[in-house]
């Protein structure tokens, strides 16, 4: 906190991302009584780099991420891993009682035993058919009977031959493996618990580990609808944790879903952000803070937020601040350049039709505040241009118009700098596009006083008569 008793201030226009603000770029003037003082952080108008970000927190979770069930039902008997284990597929994890497996396999076996044995009796048995009806012993119909009998062995066989392949099968399944290469995240069985299997159990069985592969993260977090708009997968984005608070970790934006969330009436939508994670630092379950770079200028001159006021709140910030209203003016040599800056980058956008005559009409000038708003105290009413003049005698009608429609600066502003210009005839009609008809409109009312010496308050001159309603001319 700095304290300055004395002292006077001056009021920027600047131009910073497209935006007119105005600055406060030296000290200030302070109104001091014997009951109050006024403190006023001070700051000076810095050259510096700006970036604009969006900003975002979520929690760090793997890509992917599995159950670990097994297919065999019965006792665990022994568990290999433990969490927080890294192991390779294929690798055991848990063993189940086998008992039950091996007794559904030496079933199977046996029953395949009996099925190749009736398959080879009734080929036998076929073939001796055979001879009989040639031999014509039989007739057609036993020998067709015989056919038959060989064709539900040879069928029961196969049934026995796959249910024995099964019964193998589950003989493996006793032994629980890990499905991919991965982390151990929990563990969720103990030794001799009966677990269920999950292709046998309408609940899905037991799950055993969760696991997954750490090596590649995301980061799911929630973007205001006011900025995903300016965002897009593929962006680069920067992710910080608590953790490692000195370190950033890069990652990319790999897809934005299109359905939004509602969470205390804000609309927002979950965006997802990849990261790189084979260092193994991060963990899921992690608090991230998101930023992603939508944009970002070399060399701006930058103002702390809280020294930021539109061209229009010019006279009350000062009056605010213990300043005399009328000694605060827009300062030409930080707008005027800003504002020609700003033109030249906008220059594939000037199609705009050509420009207005420039025939001085009544009413051209006011001081630098006084014909924002009806009644406000005038800057300047001595006849000579104020620094608005000053500032917007650098732009072109076509230039400002250009900035309007591309966002570069608000309308409110285009009125004060139209209305600085030389010969124009209505700041609020110039901006939209209309010429002047010789009155700076405000609201739909005048800017400037009802009667200014018996003329028009604006007068017929830039600056000529004074801003203030209440005290133009002798009115």
């Amino acid at each position: 906190m700095r304290h300055y008793p004395h002292g006077r201030a001056r009021l920027a226009g600047a131009v910073a991302g497209g935006f007119a603000s105005l600055a406060l770029v030296t000290g200030c003037e302070v109104v001091q009584d014997d009951e109050s003082e006024f403190f006023i952080d001070v700051a000076p108008v810095e050259v510096r780099d700006m970036r604009i970000t969006a900003e975002a927190t979520g929690e760090l979770e793997p890509v992917l991420k599995v159950e670990v069930k097994s297919k065999a039902s019965g006792e665990i008997l022994d568990l290999f891993a433990d969490s927080g284990d890294e192991v390779e597929q294929g690798a055991v994890l848990a063993e189940i009682d086998p008992r039950d497996v091996n007794n559904a396999y030496d079933g199977a076996k046996a029953d395949r035993d009996v099925a190749v044995a009736r398959m080879e009796i009734a080929d036998a048995q076929l073939e001796r058919s055979r001879r009989l009806l040639e031999e014509q012993v039989i007739s057609r119909q036993e020998f067709e009977q015989r056919d038959l009998e060989t064709a539900n062995a040879r069928a029961s066989l196969v049934r026995a031959e796959t249910n024995l392949e099964l019964a193998e099968l589950r003989r493996k399944d006793v032994q629980i493996t890990a499905p991919m290469n991965g982390t151990i995240l929990e563990k969720l069985v103990e030794f001799g618990q009966v677990i269920q299997s999950a292709t046998q159990n309408v609940s899905g069985g037991t799950t055993l580990f969760m696991m997954a592969n750490l090596d590649d993260m995301r980061v799911r977090t929630l973007v205001d609808e006011t900025d995903v708009g300016q965002l897009a997968a593929g962006l680069a984005a920067t992710v910080t944790v608590e953790a490692f608070a000195d370190r950033t970790f890069e990652g990319v934006i790999e897809k934005i879903e299109p359905q939004a969330v509602v969470q205390q009436n804000v609309t927002m939508f979950p965006v997802i952000v990849l990261l790189d994670n084979r260092s193994g630092l991060l963990k899921p379950g992690m608090n991230a803070e998101v930023e992603v770079l939508i944009d970002e200028r070399h060399g701006t001159l930058a103002v702390p937020n809280n020294a930021v006021v539109e061209p229009m709140e010019l006279a009350p910030a000062a009056e605010v601040l213990g300043m005399d209203p009328q000694s605060a003016s827009l300062d030409p040599s930080v707008w005027g350049p800003l504002m020609a800056e700003a033109a030249q980058k906008q220059a594939a956008f000037q199609s705009a039709p050509t420009a207005m005559a420039a025939a001085p009409g009544p009413g051209a000038g006011f001081g630098a505040m006084g014909g924002q708003r009806a009644g406000a105290p005038g800057a300047s009413g001595d006849g000579s241009p104020g620094a608005a003049d000053d500032a917007a005698s650098s732009l072109t009608v076509e230039e400002i118009r250009a900035l309007i429609q591309s966002g570069e600066i608000s309308r409110d502003s285009a009125t004060s700098l139209f209305s600085a210009m030389p010969g124009s005839g209505g700041g609020q009609q110039m901006a939209d596009g209309r010429q002047g008809d010789g009155r700076a409109m405000n609201g739909g009312r005048p800017a400037g006083g009802e009667q200014a010496g018996g003329q028009d308050a604006a007068g017929a001159q830039p600056g000529a008569g004074r801003a203030g309603g209440a005290r133009a001319g002798g009115g």
